[in-house]
């Protein structure tokens, strides 16, 4: 099992988990209410959505800031000497790609939403500035940036929790230990 210089510390363990929840919340809700029909309750899912994702893009930044502040925990030596090269490539890519798509998601929905001509309240209090003009046509050239980089985003997080799920029932060297919301 990790020792407790193997874990990520509590404000990543944190992050890591607020994030995860509301990823996953905000991409259900997503793929829920394109499906509707044009009534209040889109329109306020909608709202909620657009809400999500503005909370996603700062609690992103607050990773990002952690995580360049303050070092991650190297893998073990000997889950990292078990691990193939190709293992190591695609775990750095797919954290890499992830971050990545932490701020791309939300940024594209937010250009999308202003673009449209749908401006964003944060939680109907705070008006955010649009992204980008209103502009049906460059709404249009949006909305599949939207749409595809949300479909990558959910494929790289199945693709996350499998590898882990590996480490737990496949693997069980305790690597999911590490970002366990309880000390071991």
């Amino acid at each position: 099992m990790p020792t407790p210089t193997d874990r990520y510390t509590t404000p990543a363990i944190t992050l890591h988990w607020v994030l995860a929840i509301a990823i996953v919340v905000s991409f259900s809700v997503g793929l829920y209410m394109h499906e509707l029909p044009f009534s209040p309750f889109r329109l306020k899912l909608y709202n909620w959505h657009k809400w999500a994702g503005v909370t996603i893009l700062f609690l992103s930044v607050l990773r990002l800031v952690w995580r360049v502040t303050h070092r991650p925990p190297a893998l073990p030596a000997s889950m990292a000497a078990a691990m193939p090269a190709w293992q190591h490539t695609a775990h750095h890519a797919t954290h890499h790609l992830l971050y990545a798509l932490f701020f791309i998601v939300p940024l594209t929905g937010w250009a999308y939403s202003s673009a449209a001509g749908f401006p964003i309240v944060w939680f109907g209090v705070l008006p955010l500035p649009d992204f980008v003009g209103a502009d049906k046509a460059l709404a249009e050239l949006i909305k599949p940036m939207h749409k595809f980089s949300t479909l990558a985003l959910a494929g790289l997080v199945v693709l996350h929790v499998a590898a882990a799920l590996k480490h737990q029932l496949v693997d069980k060297d305790g690597l999911m230990a590490r970002m366990s919301l309880r000390r071991s």
